[in-house]
């Protein structure tokens, strides 16, 4: 009995051991984070005891009192430095530990790339946590708000410059528009539209065409071209981009023949002219390529499958083309339009022109 009793005194206390480091080594480094990527932000002088409850709160890590005792048995509990963190989804509560006292915060650079729509950027700018995406997009569409910021239109598209910018979390949706409508306003105070025929929201709205048609610098120019070169004569557009942006909220990333000819104030499948606003927002580059078009008799143009386009002069021509670079299994094998796209991340490539 006596044996027996001592065991039990010696054996109890170890096995509870043995289970808290179980529960320790579990909490630390098994239990993992299963939701998507995210930016973590430290507000300047936040405390520790804010940055571990909203840890825990958004389930980052597994327990926020082994957090706390791991911060301070290693005496780092202030040196929390504020910034922007990326946590990795399946990352351990050491993971995250590691990549606080660690880890450099991440410059809080926020890049908009050439030719994407408010609302690629706004959702690009949700999963920053810069701005709510439905606050962002419902004030691109205000008209009294866009009016106010001196735009003539149905909404900012066109107008969101794309360039990198320095944007902390949690803004006003109408802070981020107005900084980046006023990057638009101080790139064009050094191009001179004086000269053009066109008005600038037209200009801006042919140059997002251009913008999403081709990601080659080189081919801007001409592709403007052809596209003046249907205005000329009233030829309708018919470029696929206007029609995916008419229909972008509820695009599933395919267009049918039967898209293609339902009306839209977008569609120039249908439509005898521009668009009725820009379809994305557009760059410098492309903007240039409007205001100097290349001069040709082009009318249609073809993908080539690998970022470039074959341009003809009649339809005769456009339709061998198209035989040759979009029916001709060989020509369409293993290429992608998407490796000559360095300057762009359009959404479709110009296809075929009618």
């Amino acid at each position: 009995m006596k044996k027996n009793h001592i065991l039990f005194l010696v054996g109890a206390p170890l096995l509870a051991i043995l289970l808290v480091a179980i529960k320790v080594y579990y909490s630390a480094y098994v239990w993992r984070y299963q939701g998507p990527d995210v930016f973590f932000y430290i507000k300047p002088s936040e405390s520790f005891a804010s940055i571990n409850s909203r840890l825990a709160k958004e389930k980052l890590i597994s327990s926020p009192r082994l957090f706390h005792r791991l911060s301070q048995w290693n005496g780092v509990m202030t040196k929390f430095k504020s910034g922007q963190y990326q946590i990795k989804t399946h990352s351990n509560l050491m993971d995250v530990y590691n990549t606080f006292i660690n880890e450099k915060s991440l410059a809080l650079y926020f890049t908009v790339p050439e030719g994407k729509n408010m609302y690629e950027i706004g959702k690009m700018l949700e999963e920053r946590q810069i701005t709510s995406y439905e606050d962002f997009i419902t004030l691109c569409k205000d008209r009294e708000f866009v009016k106010s910021l001196g735009i003539k239109g149905l909404s900012v598209e066109g107008y969101l410059y794309p360039e990198t910018y320095d944007f902390a979390p949690n803004l006003p949706a109408d802070q981020v528009i107005k900084t980046m409508v006023r990057e638009f306003r101080k790139k064009m105070m050094v191009i001179d539209i004086s000269k053009s025929k066109m008005s600038l929201e037209e200009i801006v709205t042919l140059a997002s065409m251009v913008e999403k048609e081709t990601g080659d610098k080189s081919e801007r120019p001409i592709i403007a071209g052809v596209f003046l070169n249907r205005l000329k004569i009233k030829m309708r557009l018919q470029s696929d981009p206007t029609t995916i942006y008419g229909m972008y909220e509820t695009y599933d990333g395919n267009i049918s023949r039967k898209d293609l000819l339902t009306p839209s104030d977008y569609n120039t499948y249908t439509v005898k002219a521009l668009p009725i606003g820009p379809i994305a927002n557009p760059g410098i580059a492309s903007i240039n390529a409007v205001l100097n078009p290349a001069t040709h008799k082009y009318l249609y143009f073809v993908s080539q499958n690998e970022g470039r386009h074959f341009f003809s002069e009649n339809y005769g021509q456009h339709q061998e083309a198209v035989v040759k670079w979009q029916k001709t299994a060989k020509n369409r094998e293993g290429k992608s339009w998407r490796n000559k796209t360095e300057e762009n991340n359009n959404d479709v490539p110009a296809v075929i022109k009618k």
